[in-house]
């Protein structure tokens, strides 16, 4: 399961962040989830729960957000949304897309005292 191997970055990142600004103890962790990611956001719940004791975010709350897919059409220039995974330009109808977001598990932002 390497929802773990991520959250223990994502616990490093937040022990990182925490002493370059001094702080004593974060209280929430934003983050931002593709649906491409290939993050399971359930088992990475459950690692965090698991992982943050002992740590700097041990009271945190944890916030994921799920970024849906977020595609570009190379013909025609539109940006979409998309609700199912069709790659196809919903202008266009051009199969000439390169998705621009979606992909990636980013933290966003950390409540820290």
């Amino acid at each position: 399961m390497h929802e773990y191997s991520i959250v223990q970055a994502l616990l490093d990142q937040c022990e990182s962040h925490a002493a370059e600004h001094g702080a004593k103890k974060i209280i929430k962790v934003v983050t931002k989830i593709g649906v491409l990611s290939g993050v399971e956001p359930d088992l990475l719940q459950t690692a965090f729960d698991t992982f943050k004791e002992g740590t700097i975010c041990e009271g945190a709350e944890f916030v994921m957000n799920i970024q849906p897919v977020v595609i570009r059409c190379r013909d025609c220039g539109q940006e979409a949304t998309l609700e199912e995974l069709n790659l196809v330009c919903p202008k266009c109808e051009s199969i000439q897309t390169e998705i621009v977001d979606g992909e990636e598990m980013y933290l966003m932002s950390l409540e820290m005292e």
